[in-house]
């Protein structure tokens, strides 16, 4: 069933075309990313479906009730409330929209409606998103702006809206909140329309591509893997059929100029009738892949010696603060590109600064190699004068240079004509990370710090910046939850926690794969050591029964041995710790097993759907009424279970 439909959409802004003749239907389930180079108009999008924007012209049409929520880059919420007040305010509009029934409080009203209790589904989304304990009473205030962003997510995924508007929801999520949101999406049974530049996340999440290019849209089936193959195998075909007509035409043209040539009447007659045939045959355009993109290189003014960062003891926490992290230890060498990982809040930035001089550990020590010159792109952009023209913040660092060398500079980051002349205040996002990103390029550093790089840019982007890195000849460290990058970029992951560095040599999988088998190690490692524990004991045993058979005997002993054989006695008369050492190592087993189980449930759920999806696709199944009733009614039974198969797995974590 389709709940929004648009038809020849044009929008514009001054003398600038945005969109154009643009159409589409979303049907109720639907998953959808949209896809397009920063300012292609994904957000405008956005805005006139929700209402913010009107079109110019053209028809954009919902069904009658439909409610949507609409997640923007940038959120503003009352600063003196809390985390938890602030979604409990908003939130409750979900039960408003149903309408409380007569006595009921909104609360009462969302229980009846979900079956859980307003708080649990409230606190259930604010842990997920890193808000815990106390975090949850924090005043927003006092929230950076990746918090805010997460808090914005939870009011929204706590609102369900039947189409829910997504723009750029995995900037500022860790790896380990991305894939809960994933988990969360897959169960969610309104429709989802989603902009992301993390290619990653929209495997995961969608099953059918809106691409915005050249101001129009295209549909593609499928999520972004499939796109691209699809993107690419069109513009091939697009391409075979510019080329033979192009062959065609020029051929005909050949031929009316021989028959023109020969001068006889009949060939001149059949010659105009040729053109006439001609010149009414619809000339195809030839196609284009979208090449305007960054250009980007980076080199080094000198070569580094082979020891870049060594780090020992690294502590640090804020005065008055439990401390972040301790005990890091670095090694990183000349060539090496290292990924840097950890939740939220744990002190990836932090730990970088350290790395720069920026910030003094609490505890230990950092040293940087010979020659070795750091240069660093900071995610929130702090060393751009806002004040600035794009031009004059270029030319404050790099003096030297003339205003023409630098526009053309520019000119390769995309920034053109009056672009240069622009105020770094009103640049957007994208562009104000492609002017960081040329500033770090020109600067010549041997060993390259990244913090988040690639939240602002869109795929193409991501793409060239993932090329300039894997041909750099120095060092890289990046801090990232790009799991694309993650799985392209690094000769070593490295995971920072509160008790130090955990080093995985290798890229995302190889790490994901490390992480998942962690707790079935550890569990193996419980195992081993009681092993190593009940064999040590024996042979104590061993030992002491030698000892008390040999004084049984006579055998003489000194008292250093006697002594020995004593302290040996507790070893074999400690039955209830061995036996309590057997209990908690039983149960940590069990409760692995049953959060496998329970993760398997959902594995299962998720396939049930993605199956059943399929099967109404097909023609003899939506083309038969009765079918597609019953494999619909299927496919809600299987949401349903996936919802309670995902309750019960967060309740294991």
């Amino acid at each position: 069933m389709s709940i929004l439909s648009a038809q020849h959409l044009y929008k514009s802004f001054g003398v600038e075309d945005v969109l154009e003749d643009v159409g589409f239907t979303v049907k109720k389930g639907d998953r959808i990313g949209v896809v397009g180079s920063n300012g292609a108009g994904k957000s405008t999008l956005f805005k006139m479906i929700v209402g913010e924007l009107a079109p110019d012209s053209g028809e954009l049409a919902a069904a009658k009730d439909l409610t949507a929520g609409y997640l923007r880059q940038r959120e503003h919420f009352p600063e003196d409330r809390t985390v938890f007040d602030t979604l409990k305010a908003l939130g409750e509009e979900t039960a408003a929209r149903k309408g409380p029934l007569a006595g009921q409080t909104l609360a009462e009203r969302f229980e009846e409606i979900h079956g859980y209790s307003f708080e649990r589904a409230a606190r259930g989304i604010l842990t997920s998103l890193g808000f815990s304990g106390q975090a949850e009473d924090q005043l927003v205030g006092a929230l950076s702006g990746g918090e805010k962003t997460r808090l914005a997510l939870g009011v929204m995924l706590l609102r369900e809206p039947d189409l829910m508007l997504l723009d750029e929801p995995t900037n500022h999520l860790d790896i380990k909140t991305l894939k809960w949101l994933e988990g969360y999406l897959a169960g969610y049974r309104g429709t989802l329309m989603i902009i992301s530049h993390d290619r990653y996340f929209l495997d995961k999440c969608v099953n059918r591509i809106f691409e915005i290019e050249n101001r129009r849209l295209t549909c593609y089936e499928g999520n972004y893997s499939t796109y691209k193959e699809k993107k690419q195998l069109r513009y091939e075909i697009d391409l075979k059929h510019y080329e033979q007509q192009a062959e065609e035409i020029k051929r005909q043209e050949e031929l009316i100029a021989r028959y023109k040539g020969r001068g006889t009447e009949k060939l001149v007659k059949r010659a105009q009738s040729r053109e006439k045939r001609l010149a009414q045959v619809e000339r195809l355009e030839k196609p284009v892949m979208l090449s305007e993109t960054l250009k980007i290189n980076f080199s080094e003014k000198l070569a580094s010696g082979n020891d870049v960062v060594f780090a020992e003891g690294l502590s640090f926490a804020y005065p008055g603060a439990a401390p972040l992290f301790k005990n890091v230890g670095l090694d990183i060498k000349k060539h090496d590109r290292i990924c840097l990982v950890g939740a939220n809040g744990i002190g990836k930035t932090t730990l970088l600064k350290i790395i720069l001089g920026q910030l003094r550990p609490t505890a230990g020590y950092v040293r940087l190699g010979q020659n070795v010159m750091p240069g660093y792109y900071d995610q929130e952009q702090k060393s751009l004068v806002s004040d600035n023209t794009v031009l004059e913040e270029l030319h404050r660092i790099y003096f030297k240079y003339d205003q023409t060398d630098l526009r053309k500079i520019l000119g390769s980051f995309l920034f053109r004509g009056d672009d240069v002349f622009k105020k770094v205040s009103d640049l957007a996002g994208g562009e104000k990370a492609r002017l960081a990103l040329l500033k770090l390029m020109m600067s010549g550093s041997n060993l390259l710090i990244f913090d988040e790089p690639t939240n602002h840019l869109d795929i193409a982007a991501k793409e060239v910046f993932e090329d300039a890195i894997m041909h750099f000849p120095g060092t890289v460290i990046i801090v990232s939850h790009d799991r694309y990058l993650l799985q392209h970029v690094p000769t070593a992951i490295l995971e920072l926690t509160e008790d130090g560095i955990v080093k995985y040599p290798g890229k995302y999988d190889y790490y994901e794969e490390k992480r998942a088998s962690l707790g079935k190690g550890r569990l193996a490692e419980n195992d081993a050591t009681e092993t190593r524990s009940e064999a040590s004991e024996g042979l104590l045993g061993q030992r002491s029964g030698s000892t008390q058979n040999a004084g049984s005997a006579g055998t003489a002993r000194s008292g250093a041995g006697a002594g020995r054989a004593v302290q040996n006695g507790p070893a074999l008369t400690g039955a209830d710790a061995y036996k309590a050492k057997k209990e908690a190592s039983a149960a940590a087993r069990r409760a692995a097993k049953q959060l496998e189980t329970a993760e398997k449930a959902v594995q299962d759920a998720e396939q049930k759907i993605a199956d059943l999806e399929t099967e109404l696709c097909k023609p003899e199944v939506f083309g038969d009424p009765e079918k597609a009733v019953q494999t619909a009614k299927q496919l809600e039974e299987a949401k349903a279970a996936l919802d309670d198969a995902y309750w019960r797995w967060m309740e294991l974590q």
